[in-house]
C-alpha cells in the first residue's frame, strides 16, 4: 500500500482503485508511546460477545453503490474499541465542550460520553467546559460524573451550556496545556468542527499528547459524508405538530391558509422531510430550489388554483427559501452575520404571508384566513426522541473508542449505516444539500402536487451545477442518505 500523510488526512491507496482517507494519530508526532491493554477485555457486560474488537484493516466504503468495474472508491476507518489503548485510565483528563445553536440529543451525547468512559474504561475525571468555545478561558468548568449526567437526557438543551464564536486558538490550547487536559471532545456544527481542527493543529505544533475528537451536531443535516446527523429525526418529527396545527386551522375556515417555517438556513432537508412524512402540505419552498411569485406559474398563481380546488392549503416554507427574494426589496444588509459566520436571515415566512394576503386583498372576490406559525425555537429545545437517542449513544461510544485508541483529529459519524472516524477536513470542506435534480426531491414535487418554479433558464443552470456530482453523492442522489430507494 502507498501511504501519503498530512496533518489533517492520510490517504492509502490499495488494489482495484481503493483509497482510504485516514484521521491522525498520536503517534504520527510523538513516537515510542506506550500502550496499555483494553480495559473493556475485563467488562462483564462484553464477555458474552464474540468479536467486540474492531480489525486494524476494517474501513467502510462511502459508497455503496457501484459499478461491477469501477473503482472501490473512498473508504473510512471503521469505528469501534480496538485491542490496546493509549491511554492508562488514571492519566485521562478528559473535557467536553458544546458549542453553537441547541439541538436535540446534546445532553444525550454528553451523558453517553461521560458513561462510556467511566463504565467502559474507568476514567474518572471529566470536565464540562462551560457555555462554549470561551468557556476555556473565561468560565469555571463542571464536574461531569456518571450521576451528574444520569438524567439529562430527558431534558432538552445542553447541560454545560453553549454560545456561538468565542474561538480564541492560544487561550484555548493554553487552557487545555495547563489544565493538563489530554482528551477533548467538541460537540458542534461545521463551523465548530472548523475550529476543532484549528485546536487539533496547535495541539499536534506543541507535541501534546492530547486528542482532540468532534461529534457532528446540526439540526439542519447539512454536515457532509455523514448519512444524518443527531437531532434531524426529532425534528422532523416534532415538525409534524406544526404542520398538523396548521393544517387543522387551513381546514377549519373558507380558503384557509396555514403557513409554518421551519429551521433551514442554507438547506432544506427538514422542510422536505417533514412534507413528505405529513402528506397534509401542498407547497414547499426550500433554499435550493428557487420560486418567484407573480405571473405565470408563480407561486401566487398556485396558490389561488390550490384554493379553488381544495380549499384550504399548507405551505411549509424553509427559513433560508427566497431569501434573495427578500433582499432585492430590503435596503437591509445581506452580508449581516451572527457570531458564528451565518448569514442572518430575513423572516422568510412572514414575508411570503403578507405577500398572500396583499395578492388576494386586490381581488376582494376570495377572501382568505391565514394562519403563520414559526415552531423553531420549539423543536431545537425539545430532548430528543428514542432513535436519535439510540443514534446519540452510538456516535459517543464510538467517539471515545476512537479517542482511547489513540486517534485524532477526527469526526465520528456514520456512513451507509457504519460508525466512522472520518478527518476534520471532509466534514468541513462543503455543505450537504439537498440536490433538487434527485429523485427524492421529486418524490416531494409528486406528494405536493406542486409545481418546480423552475424556468427553462433556471433548469439549464440547475443541470450545469449538477454534471460533475459531488464525490460524497450516491448513485441515486444526495438526499438517500437520509432515505431509501
Amino acid at each position: 500500500m502507498e501511504n501519503h500523510s498530512s496533518c489533517q488526512m492520510k490517504i492509502e491507496t490499495g488494489d482495484a482503485g481503493y483509497v482510504l482517507e485516514d484521521v491522525p494519530h498520536l503517534t504520527d508526532y510523538i513516537p515510542n508511546l506506550p500502550t496499555y491493554p483494553n480495559p473493556l477485555r475485563s467488562n462483564p457486560a462484553y464477555s458474552v460477545v464474540k468479536q467486540y474488537f474492531v480489525d486494524a484493516d476494517d474501513t467502510v466504503p462511502q459508497k455503496v453503490v457501484v459499478h461491477k468495474d469501477g473503482p472501490r472508491g473512498i473508504h473510512f476507518r471503521r469505528a469501534g474499541p480496538r485491542q490496546r489503548v493509549y491511554f492508562a485510565p488514571d492519566e485521562v483528563h478528559a473535557c467536553i465542550v458544546t458549542c453553537g445553536g441547541l439541538c436535540p440529543g446534546l445532553n444525550t451525547v454528553i451523558r453517553e460520553i461521560v458513561c462510556a468512559l467511566y463504565h467502559m474504561y474507568g476514567v474518572t475525571k471529566v470536565l464540562g467546559i462551560d457555555g462554549g468555545y470561551r468557556g476555556f478561558y473565561s468560565k469555571n468548568t463542571i464536574t461531569l460524573t456518571p450521576k451528574f449526567v444520569n438524567d439529562i437526557h430527558k431534558r432538552g438543551g445542553t447541560i454545560i451550556g453553549t454560545s456561538r464564536g468565542g474561538h480564541d486558538k492560544p487561550k484555548i490550547v493554553d487552557s487545555i496545556q495547563d489544565r493538563g487536559i489530554n482528551q477533548v471532545y467538541i460537540i458542534g456544527g461545521d463551523g465548530t468542527q472548523k475550529g476543532a481542527a484549528v485546536i487539533y493543529q496547535e495541539v499536534r505544533r506543541r507535541g501534546l499528547k492530547a486528542v482532540v475528537a468532534g461529534i457532528p451536531k446540526t439540526i439542519d443535516n447539512d454536515i457532509p459524508v455523514i448519512d444524518k446527523s443527531f437531532g434531524f429525526d426529532t425534528a422532523v418529527e416534532e415538525a409534524q405538530r406544526a404542520i398538523n396545527a396548521a393544517h387543522v386551522e387551513a381546514e377549519s375556515a373558507e380558503n384557509g391558509i396555514g403557513v409554518v417555517k421551519l429551521m433551514g438556513r442554507y438547506c432544506g432537508f427538514i422542510a422536505m422531510y417533514a412534507t413528505l412524512a405529513s402528506r397534509d402540505v401542498d407547497l414547499c419552498l426550500i433554499p435550493e430550489s428557487p420560486f418567484f411569485l407573480e405571473g405565470e406559474g408563480g407561486l401566487l398563481e398556485y396558490v389561488e388554483k390550490r384554493l379553488k380546488d381544495n380549499g384550504h392549503m399548507v405551505i411549509v416554507v424553509a427559513e433560508g427559501a427566497g431569501q434573495e427574494l427578500l433582499a432585492a426589496e430590503s435596503l437591509s444588509s445581506a452580508t449581516a452575520q451572527d457570531a458564528s459566520g451565518n448569514k442572518l436571515l430575513q423572516d422568510v415566512g412572514l414575508w411570503i404571508s403578507d405577500k398572500i394576503k396583499a395578492h388576494f386583498a386586490k381581488q376582494q372576490s376570495m377572501p382568505i384566513t391565514l394562519k403563520y406559525i414559526d415552531p423553531t425555537y420549539m423543536i431545537r429545545a425539545v430532548p430528543s426522541n428514542a432513535s436519535d437517542n439510540v443514534y446519540c449513544t452510538l456516535l459517543a461510544q464510538s467517539c471515545v473508542h476512537g479517542v482511547m485508541a489513540g486517534y485524532t483529529g477526527f469526526t465520528s459519524g456514520l456512513v451507509n449505516g457504519r460508525q466512522t472516524y472520518i478527518p476534520f477536513n471532509r466534514i468541513t470542506e462543503k455543505q450537504n444539500n439537498v440536490v433538487i435534480t434527485d429523485r427524492m426531491w421529486a418524490r416531494l414535487l409528486s406528494s405536493t402536487n406542486q409545481p418546480s418554479f423552475l424556468r427553462s433558464k433556471d433548469v439549464i443552470e440547475v443541470l450545469k451545477q449538477e454534471e460533475s456530482p459531488a464525490p460524497t453523492q450516491l448513485l441515486d442522489g444526495e438526499n438517500s442518505k437520509t432515505g431509501g430507494n
